[in-house]
């Protein structure tokens, strides 16, 4: 157990929901009083406002934190321990596009963030700003751990492991929304029911349903109640629930975005108007966090994501384990590729991130898997490389993809929007 604290840096700390949730979750754990938080942003109001907001947490939690604030990671990184990554480039603003162009070339697709074209071009912009990050941290504080919430999650922990020493883990809250989707059909009290599942980003299988009070399993009784129950809620996750006889995560249109059929369960896309109106919402609440209108005690409440949990775990040697963490595969799930990036339990200690065996899923639900993992795979080739002709490859291998005109003719477009963050960084 290490005797002195860590220093944690928290990228996009400005950032109005995982920013936020972040610095809260920091100061409530009690094994991390004392820990120096540097945060970064280079949106100079935005940083501001974190470091204002995390100097009042720390003044109410007496948690005797040191706070640093950086406009620049480079600065940030001496002495680094963890690394939290939430930063996004102008999310909502290519986030958009990602959507509309290939809706415009006749894509039917749902949310164009993770998977599909728009998966795609997130990726391409994205990696290198991250790998930035990965060849700073090689420079500076390589020993220290990037734990990462930034979409496209299965592309960014595979594009650091294949190309970097750099220990990461990418963390989600999905497999607690198909938690919570199992528990509404089975009509039981939340916390009444517990999941163990293991697949990818977005789209694991939950290999258990069972009562954590008893060990039952709830799968007979999941089957049963879903016959019945109302048909709008989550139809397409329920479609493949009755085909493949697992329930998946983590939501229609989350999982959607890899299948072909997707569009099924909607394809509205992400409603961006009421992201901004929500964040303009969040930045107002912040302030008076601040101020002291909000009460202290309203705030701060842990957010249910998982990086103070990694970080304690890891630097009190703690030996314990979070049940989804995206690592790299190296046999996680035996039937996926060994170079997949999988989301699966994780044992965390002073030994570092140790993804746990699930053994094979059921070999129909793996192969569905594999088909998404050379996507992955060939997208992260192309970001990489910042290659137009391998980004072109990723977009004929995707099963949302329906036509050779309509993928060149959304690559193109795509591609031009992106070309500012699109490079060679190997």
């Amino acid at each position: 157990m290490n005797q002195h604290s860590p220093k944690i840096v928290l990228l996009g700390a400005g950032s109005v929901s995982f920013g936020s949730g972040a610095i809260a979750d920091l100061f409530l754990t009690e094994e991390l009083r004392g820990s120096t938080l540097a945060l970064v942003d280079i949106d100079a109001e935005a940083l501001e406002r974190a470091g204002k907001l995390a100097e009042a947490v720390n003044i109410y939690s007496g948690a005797n934190f040191k706070v640093e604030t950086y406009k620049s990671h480079v600065d940030a990184f001496p002495g680094a321990n963890f690394v939290v990554n939430c930063t996004v480039i102008e999310r909502n603003k290519y986030w958009k596009q990602d959507f509309l162009v290939p809706k415009k070339w006749g894509v039917r697709h749902t949310l164009g963030e993770n998977g599909g074209p728009g998966g795609l071009f997130f990726t391409l912009r994205t990696i290198p700003m991250v790998m930035d990050f990965i060849r700073a941290m090689e420079r500076i504080c390589k020993d220290a751990y990037f734990i990462n919430f930034s979409n496209p999650e299965s592309r960014i922990i595979l594009a650091i492991n294949r190309y970097s020493g750099i220990r990461a883990i990418g963390l989600c809250h999905g497999l607690f929304m198909g938690r919570w989707a199992v528990t509404h059909i089975l009509g039981r009290e939340q916390g009444s029911v517990e999941v163990a599942g293991a697949g990818l980003n977005h789209f694991q299988w939950l290999t258990n349903v069972f009562d954590p009070s008893t060990g039952e399993d709830l799968y007979p009784k999941l089957r049963e109640a879903e016959r019945g129950f109302n048909p709008e809620f989550a139809p397409l996750s329920r479609k493949l629930f009755g085909a493949f006889g697992l329930y998946p995560t983590c939501s229609d249109d989350h999982m959607g975005e890899y299948v072909a059929y997707g569009w099924e369960a909607g394809e509205e896309g992400y409603d961006f108007s009421w992201d901004e109106q929500e964040r303009v919402k969040r930045k107002e609440y912040l302030d008076g966090v601040i101020t002291g209108k909000v009460p202290m005690a309203e705030f701060l409440k842990a957010s249910g994501e998982q990086a103070a949990p990694v970080i304690k775990g890891i630097w009190h040697d703690q030996r314990s384990f979070i049940q989804a963490g995206v690592v790299y595969n190296q046999g996680a799930i035996s039937n996926l590729p060994d170079d997949a990036a999988v989301e699966v339990p994780v044992a965390l200690s002073a030994s570092g991130i140790q993804p746990l065996a699930v053994g094979s899923l059921p070999e129909p639900a793996a192969r569905m898997l594999r088909m998404q993992v050379s996507v992955q795979q060939t997208a992260v080739e192309a970001a990489i490389n910042g290659s137009k002709e391998i980004a072109m490859q990723a977009l004929l291998m995707d099963p949302v993809i329906h036509s050779t005109a309509a993928a060149k003719g959304l690559l193109d477009e795509l591609w031009r929007i992106n070309e500012p963050f699109i490079r060679k960084c190997i």
